[in-house]
């Protein structure tokens, strides 16, 4: 069993190409679920779409499909995207195993991100779980990966100073709003675009900095029950463009197919933070007059560094936790030989036992043959299980899954 993540992000390729991307892989989960994709082995996947990366999680049993698995990931998104299909292949690199759990494990910890040690990333990681999970069958090996990134992020968080200053793209994005605002935050009118888990954070920041007069904004009709939930106020339907024209701020977190033109923003001055992987505004808006747009890739040129130091720390901790991870993945590989082991010892005991009782019957005697055959099966099992934790904490569990194989025909499916 293999672990394999493909991962396009803003360090290698632009942002508009990983928004072209995550648009192009909206279908993978249930192209992945596919009796083809069974076929090549696949038993599982987790997608890990933020804005400014597409990470792409999926377990394979037979490793050396990993090549018609990427052909058939890589030909799902260029018929969706309409990019070329080579161009998608060169904006992913692949990860495996222990270095794919590293890799995660550093993004959810905030050091891979635009703003290194922000926020939403760890919770992005917990609801791409939670998603998969929603969606069908997850494989226990990318649950445990997933939930252990997650216990690494909050370590990483506990021990170091990393995201201390509670800095994210929405509070970096704000803080360069603040720099062409006329106006106080308490004077200002905020219009968010969207009801998601991003748009829940900007509203979250814009009360922190003081801005009592928020709108929501949505396509999907979910904006009065979002808005009901967080005490602000929903834009009515078919006011959009009355509401703009009313906002001092205006922040698209939606993410939508069809972003809003230069003709469709009402005249006069207006901060515009396009937050959501795929565009909520045409660029073009930024020609406007009276109108400063804020892109994420803004946030990423003006986002502040973390000191040296708190940065070491936490890759040892994440170091630390691959490490961790590495030896629990061990352990309970070999658990998964140990128990074949017993259970092929035991329907072997279990045979000649049947053989005896059919032959002498259920006396006294019979009984205490059974008492001793089973103590001594038992005390034939203990020397394999000792060496098998040995031979794991060593590295070695493949040796002892192919000795099982070679002596007893036992063939072990979690390898």
């Amino acid at each position: 069993m293999a672990t394999y993540s493909f991962v396009a992000s803003h360090r290698i390729i632009d942002l508009t190409t990983v928004a072209l991307l995550s648009n192009g892989a909206a279908g993978i989960p249930e192209l992945f679920r596919t009796e083809t994709a069974q076929n090549l082995g696949v038993t599982g996947t987790i997608v890990l779409a933020t804005c400014n990366r597409l990470e792409i999680y999926v377990q394979l049993s037979v490793a050396e499909h990993l090549g018609p698995v990427s052909d058939m990931l890589y030909a799902e998104i260029a018929q969706k995207s309409e990019l070329d299909a080579e161009l998608i292949a060169d904006s992913f690199e692949i990860y495996e195993n222990l270095e794919a759990a590293k890799h995660l494990f550093t993004v959810a910890s905030g050091l891979e991100s635009a703003v290194v040690g922000e926020r939403e990333i760890a919770g992005q990681v917990r609801r791409a779980l939670a998603s998969a999970q929603e969606e069908g069958a997850v494989p226990g090996e990318l649950v445990q990966l997933f939930e252990h990134a997650a216990h690494t992020a909050r370590q990483v968080g506990q021990h170091t100073t990393i995201g201390s200053q509670g800095r994210s793209i929405v509070s970096v994005a704000l803080d360069l709003a603040d720099a062409v605002a006329e106006k106080d935050w308490k004077t200002r009118r905020a219009l968010v675009f969207g009801t998601g888990a991003y748009a829940g954070a900007t509203i979250a920041a814009l009360r922190e900095r003081g801005c009592e007069d928020i709108w929501v904004n949505s396509r999907s009709g979910r904006a009065p029950e979002f808005a009901a939930k967080r005490d602000v106020r929903a834009v009515p339907k078919g006011e959009t463009y009355k509401a703009m024209e009313q906002a001092d701020v205006i922040v698209g977190c939606s993410g939508g197919s069809d972003p809003l033109s230069p003709a469709e923003i009402p005249p006069g001055h207006h901060t515009i933070l396009d937050l959501a992987l795929s565009r909520d505004f045409d660029p073009a808006i930024a020609d406007l007059p009276q109108v400063e747009l804020i892109t994420l890739e803004s946030v990423r040129l003006a986002a502040p560094e973390e000191t040296e130091e708190a940065v070491a720390t936490a890759e040892r901790i994440v170091e630390s936790e691959t490490q961790a991870f590495a030896a629990r993945q061990k352990t309970r590989n070999i658990d998964s030989a140990i128990v074949a082991l017993r259970s092929h010892t035991m329907e072997v005991l279990d045979e000649e036992l049947d053989k005896v009782r059919s032959q002498f019957g259920c006396t006294a005697a019979t009984e205490q043959l059974e008492l001793a055959m089973r103590r001594m099966v038992k005390s034939l099992l203990h020397t394999p299980t000792i060496r098998a934790k040995q031979l794991a904490t060593q590295g070695r569990t493949s040796d002892y899954i192919a000795a099982l194989e070679t002596l007893y025909g036992i063939t072990i499916d979690d390898r």
